[in-house]
């Protein structure tokens, strides 16, 4: 297709297309010309973005139904995005991740920086899981499915359409398999030393938080001989890390029973000798009981989800993360660690931070931040992400 069969989309006069030139692979829909033309493009199709002067921008995938109007695809505007482009992608992708790792056990695809905005693809052996958090991949799954087909050769490919980042995409729910059986029980995943259990079928998102990784190593090399808190556990995340690090006693709490049961198989399976117990319950309930029973803890750690998603959520989403901070500092004993973090990507590192430290300050207490981590070494540093700061991990040393 020649280029010139896209429709142009174009910059608000005022908008500078610098940071656009220097890699930022998003516009916002409050900065584009949004006439009855553009707002018609339908859901996923391709566009050629321009400044205001005309001058091009690059190959963008549209969506009207999102405030993320446009992601960058290419600087070839003549480029075919077809099985042949994705396996492309996915090769290149797939060489970085094997030169990380010795198993095939990560995030194999990390949407803008793979270049594939939108898209997150986790890898268990010979199984994928696809996560299609954008139109412009919805359209063209057929084709993503037969380019991982061909380049990887798995058994099993699970598209698991759900979740917030679709909804504000205006996407509907999806998940069911493209390929092959779907798992009968958890997979089995090794990290950091600790065995974990992912749920693909049914669990939140992929069934286990890959990008967190590198944190966790962080972490667990602070927890021997130490007592462990894991708030918002999910499957055991942090506090398996630490007890894969011979961390004295490990309590993980969630909200969700089926998430606490893989934690509690995964601490039988990583170290069955040390103490662990798991506590459902609302985690900001259940941290207001701890410290009314005079529990402290050496090393307590807070991975929600996330708070801020978006940009209207933002200042709600930083007070539950300073209420988080405050109730957490309570509970870590003097001389010990807390760690906290986030996942949204309307708070940035240093609103995040500082609510932190507020809820710190306001439990009385004083912290030395030791540790500032972000997405692992499968996820290179990219504008989108350092404007964005999807990821945030805060490691603070408690007076």
């Amino acid at each position: 297709m020649m280029h010139s069969d896209h429709p142009v989309i174009r910059l608000k006069p005022k908008i500078n297309a610098q940071r656009l030139r220097h890699g930022f692979p998003w516009v916002y829909d409050n900065e584009l010309v949004t006439d009855r033309r553009t707002k018609a493009i339908a859901p996923g199709s391709l566009a050629i973005l321009q400044d205001h002067g005309q001058n091009t921008l690059g190959l963008f995938a549209v969506n009207p139904n999102s405030k993320i109007f446009a992601r960058k695809i290419s600087d070839d505007l003549d480029c075919s995005v077809d099985q042949l482009w994705f396996a492309q992608k996915i090769a290149k992708a797939l060489s970085l991740r094997e030169a990380l790792y010795s198993q095939p056990y990560y995030r194999l695809i990390h949407a803008e920086a793979d270049q594939l905005p939108g898209l997150i693809i986790d890898r268990f052996a010979d199984l994928l899981v696809i996560q299609p958090n954008a139109a412009w991949v919805d359209r063209r799954l057929s084709s993503l499915v037969a380019a991982l087909s061909d380049v990887l050769k798995p058994k099993s490919i699970v598209v698991n359409g759900a979740g917030r980042a679709r909804v504000l995409e205006g996407l509907e729910d999806t998940r069911y398999l493209a390929l092959g059986e779907m798992p009968a029980d958890a997979i089995e995943v090794a990290m950091n030393g600790a065995v974990y259990f992912a749920d693909v079928a049914a669990g939140q998102k992929t069934g286990i938080f890959y990008d967190q990784r590198p944190n966790h190593k962080f972490v667990q090399d602070l927890a021997q001989g130490k007592s462990v808190l894991d708030v918002f556990c999910h499957v055991g995340g942090f506090g398996l890390a630490a007890m894969a690090k011979g961390a004295a006693s490990v309590t993980c709490v969630d909200g969700s029973q089926p998430a606490l049961n893989l934690a509690s198989r995964g601490a039988v399976a990583t170290r069955a000798e040390t103490p662990f117990e798991a506590i459902k319950g609302d985690a900001f309930d259940v941290m207001g009981q701890l410290a009314g029973q005079g529990k402290t803890y050496e090393l307590v750690i807070c991975d929600p989800p996330a708070f801020a998603p978006q940009k209207a959520a933002r200042e709600a989403g930083l007070r539950a993360y300073e209420r988080v901070a405050r109730l957490a500092s309570g509970l870590v004993a003097p001389g010990g660690y807390l760690t906290l973090c986030s996942c949204s990507h309307a708070a940035d590192i240093e609103r995040f931070r500082a609510a932190s430290i507020r809820g710190i300050g306001r439990a009385g207490r004083q912290a030395q931040l030791i540790y500032t981590g972000g997405a692992g070494p499968d996820h290179p540093h990219h504008m989108a992400l350092a404007e964005s700061s999807y990821l945030k991990t805060l490691v603070f040393r408690m007076q």
